[in-house]
């Protein structure tokens, strides 16, 4: 489905990010400018009126054919802290097929003019086909497509990175369990790789963690001890059992026991490794509770950056837009 190159669909005429649907093509420039502009956005939720006018006028979409309370709630935060009208949609795909039924919705939303679509999709690619057949001047935000990608988990992860270490360079990082089905390990290893940090390990049985990684700039371990051996972060992933097919694992107790994170596998990392899950958090399935709630853990962080995140990439995308349409209509006269 992805027909076009992401970087070509994803950026205007001055290089400024007009759609934001993967990290595979941008650059450290583009990454450090919207962890950047997040970074601006974390104290207004200290202040007594959390919003900012540069969404004003503007109408957003959350187009979600994937439930997912989370990640949908964040970015109507966002949204809204931006000052723009959203619309919340929630859509089964039980009978959805790819094509006639996305541009179909695609066209009854255009004809309400709105201006942003956040799109989750079970099926690899479609923030893309939405991209590259929406009206000009729509920007269309990746909320997360099949196995594919997840950017903006991603970029918060790497702002919660950032902010608790202070740079990338040197940095070892683990990401432990279900790679295989992970569009935010995937996102993940991009935005790692493009930031700069030293070495990315990929940690789980050899059914959840492919060799192709290898290709990607990943290091591959499938021992749990030689995986998180002086790591500086650790991030723990759940067992996504919904996309599974066949006997990928004998048991959840097994994986737990092989490649749980607990207070005594985290002491294979150095002492001051931060401990990270995109959540929904399985207990006792990929985590412990004392370390999912110790005090090396930051996945509420995570959650808190998450919003800022998203504040940065909305404003992004629609100042591209504004700028593209400004080329666009010079053009025209």
């Amino acid at each position: 489905m992805m027909r076009s190159d992401p970087r070509a669909l994803q950026l205007n005429e001055h290089g400024q990010l007009k759609h934001f649907l993967t990290l595979d093509g941008l650059d450290k420039t583009i990454l450090t400018e919207i962890l950047d502009r997040a970074e601006s956005f974390l104290s207004m939720g200290e202040q007594s009126v959390k919003k900012v006018p540069l969404l004003r006028g503007k109408t957003v979409v959350n187009l979600f054919f994937e439930n997912s309370t989370r990640t949908r709630t964040t970015f109507e935060l966002a949204a809204k802290r931006l000052s723009a009208d959203v619309i919340n949609l929630n859509i089964e795909t039980s009978a959805t097929s790819k094509g006639e039924s996305l541009l179909d919705t695609l066209k009854n939303l255009e004809a309400m003019q709105s201006d942003m679509f956040i799109v989750r999709h079970s099926d690899s690619g479609a923030p893309h086909f939405i991209a590259e057949h929406c009206t000009p001047n729509v920007a269309i935000i990746n909320a997360g497509d099949g196995r594919h990608a997840h950017p903006t988990q991603a970029m918060l992860d790497m702002l919660t990175i950032r902010r608790h270490k202070g740079t990338f360079d040197g940095l070892k990082v683990a990401i432990v369990g279900d790679i295989l089905h992970s569009r935010v390990a995937r996102s993940q290893l991009h935005a790692l790789t493009t930031l700069g940090v030293d070495e990315v390990r990929l940690v789980g049985p050899k059914t959840l963690v492919p060799e192709f990684f290898t290709e990607m700039g990943a290091t591959i371990c499938h021992d749990l001890e030689a995986g998180l051996k002086d790591v500086d972060v650790v991030v723990m992933l759940r067992l996504q059992k919904e996309r599974m097919k066949g006997a990928l694992l004998p048991s959840e107790g097994e994986f737990y026991r092989l490649y749980g994170l607990t207070e005594e596998s985290l002491s294979w990392a150095k002492p001051d490794a931060i401990v990270m899950h995109p959540g929904p958090i399985n207990r006792g399935v990929e985590i412990s509770s004392e370390v999912a709630d110790g005090e090396r853990s930051v996945i509420l962080n995570q959650v808190t950056n998450g919003i800022a995140v998203r504040m940065a990439v909305l404003s992004m995308a629609m100042s591209g837009q504004l700028q593209s349409s400004e080329v666009q209509t010079a053009g025209d006269e």
